[in-house]
């Protein structure tokens, strides 16, 4: 055709560059972990993409994150005050100060928190093993009262079964610090630790549950009733917190993995909700 080789290469249709082609495609693989945990950063994507089998490099991976806006979801929120604190009942010393789980069912984490609907609030009473960071009982209400911390407890006793020493650790507040709460745990041999006046560090590991349950998922999902609470929060907590969400502290694992993975796992009971509907 008497044209030069630079001129013919010149006109030819470009291609798309392969560097590009393999972004887009992890930016898809990004999405897709993104729809069901908007708060994953690059530390947990990386190694929620590893289990489903894409070994990423951490810096390509933050490099994607930044080149198409892919940052995890911050919620700006206030906090309602759920301790009643200002009672007369007797507060036990905090007992966690240079404790180190070495198993389950050494140390359990208790608290409360709001969840704000369309009319007003319902709230939720969680406990933890801080061993595993596994919600192992808890309980809803409209009301703020001694029930739904009982419920909650009653759930976790149904479900671990602890050993008398068990550490049971909750801020001073009168859902805990009422005397059939304490009775419980006494007749099962557990000892009664409380948080400090003003330090929520002391429960820290509690707080930081909730948290990850207003930002991942009641803020997302924005309950207009009690009903539709009941009929969700449930399955957040069973079936994405203890099953998939990985735990930094547990070495990236869901709470349930890692308790299969224990030298000596506790039998997995099937959960029974308890829910105070008064």
């Amino acid at each position: 055709m008497s044209l030069p080789r630079s001129t013919y290469y010149h006109h030819q249709k470009p291609q798309p560059k392969r560097r590009e082609t393999e972004d887009l495609a992890l930016k898809t693989l990004i999405d897709k972990v993104h729809t069901e945990f908007p708060t994953y950063g690059y530390r947990r994507l990386k190694r929620q993409l590893a289990r489903e089998g894409h070994r990423v490099n951490e810096k390509r991976l933050r490099r994607v994150m930044r080149k198409y806006g892919l940052f995890p979801v911050i919620w700006k929120t206030f906090k309602v005050q759920t301790t009643q604190s200002d009672h007369d009942l007797p507060v036990f010393p905090n007992l966690l100060k240079d404790v180190v789980e070495t198993g389950l069912n050494q140390v359990w984490v208790a608290d409360l928190t709001y969840i704000h609907i369309g009319t007003g609030f319902i709230y939720l009473a969680a406990i933890l093993d801080r061993f595993s960071r596994r919600v192992i009982g808890w309980a809803i209400s409209e009301r703020l009262d001694r029930g739904i911390s009982l419920a909650a407890l009653e759930m976790a006793l149904e479900n671990r079964n602890p050993p008398p020493g068990c550490i049971h650790h909750s801020d001073r507040g009168v859902q805990y610090a009422c005397w059939e709460y304490v009775a419980r745990l006494q007749e099962k041999g557990i000892q009664v630790s409380m948080s400090r006046t003003g330090n929520p560090y002391d429960n820290a590991f509690a707080e930081s549950f909730f948290k990850t349950l207003k930002y991942e998922e009641v803020h997302l999902q924005n309950y207009e009733s009690f009903k539709e609470v009941l009929e969700k929060l449930p399955k957040f907590i069973e079936e994405v917190y203890n099953r998939k969400r990985l735990h930094s502290g547990i070495g990236y694992l869901p709470p349930e993995e890692f308790e299969k993975n224990l030298t000596d796992p506790v039998q997995n009971i099937a959960v029974r909700p308890i829910l105070c509907l008064e």
